[in-house]
């Protein structure tokens, strides 16, 4: 996503944006809980369903016949995943100024799952700023950096 600049309440310009997380980052306590199998393991299940599924569909004997509507289910289990994978990618948020003539530069970053939330999430914090002069609330993810 391209950087928004929005003027807030106190008149400082502050850039927002958001992107997209590909590789899941280990925060704080789940570093040690962090047992992703990499790409490695995901090299070995993707090629264990692609083999499965050629024995089961290009093996086929001639003699039998498969519905369409059975290669649309198939279509929609083997996607379904990937799918879900994509759209619940972690997105990081980040609101940044460079401060003002008496005010500090401030730097608030956060993570939010899912591209709509991200987008929603972006939408508070830009309205956040125009309305309070800050990018973050109680409940919100976007907390300062030092």
């Amino acid at each position: 996503m391209a950087t928004k600049t929005v003027i807030a309440a106190d008149n400082r310009e502050w850039q927002v944006r958001r992107n997209i997380e590909w590789a899941t980052p280990a925060m704080g306590d789940e570093f040690e809980h962090d047992v992703d199998g990499g790409r490695g393991a995901m090299v070995l299940i993707l090629s264990s369903l692609v083999l499965f599924w050629v024995v089961v569909f290009i093996w086929l004997p001639s003699g039998v016949y498969v519905p369409w509507f059975y290669w649309l289910a198939i279509l929609v289990i083997v996607g379904f995943f990937p799918v879900r994978w994509f759209f619940r990618r972690p997105w990081t948020i980040v609101a940044e100024t460079q401060g003002g003539y008496d005010l500090p530069a401030e730097h608030w970053t956060g993570m939010v799952r899912g591209q709509a939330a991200a987008r929603e999430e972006t939408r508070v914090v830009l309205r956040s700023l125009r309305t309070r002069a800050t990018p973050g609330h109680a409940d919100s993810p976007l907390q300062p950096v030092n």
